[in-house]
């Protein structure tokens, strides 16, 4: 019973904070659990995420729009989810300045 972690995703929120954070929740080998809270944040210009493993994300709060190589932008609003296989290259250019945008981000495999 020693092992067992609580939490709230809603905890900590920053409305105006100047960077994008990053939270694991959970590590295992090949498995990553995180939080991702966005304030008005984008990928830098001309940035791609290209990550070697696959990808959940779901977005708890706040709206997001993300970007695809080779594909429409997708917007994105409360409970909308996105898998996304290896390599797939994506970037996020619009993220709510007004309302913190919470990210639940699982990844499978192993980083390269």
């Amino acid at each position: 019973m020693n092992d067992i972690a609580t939490g709230n995703l809603y905890a900590g929120l920053v409305h105006d904070a100047a960077e994008e954070r990053f939270e694991p929740l959970l590590a295992r080998e090949g498995v990553l659990i995180e939080r991702i809270v966005s304030t008005g944040q984008t990928s830098a210009p001309g940035f791609w995420y290209d990550d070697a493993r696959e990808e959940w994300v779901v977005l708890l709060s706040g709206a997001a729009t993300l970007e695809f190589e080779g594909a429409p932008p997708r917007r994105l609003l409360p409970g909308d989810y996105v898998r996304l296989p290896p390599h797939c290259r994506h970037r996020v250019s619009w993220t709510d300045p007004a309302v913190p945008s919470v990210w639940l981000a699982i990844y499978l495999g192993e980083k390269a």
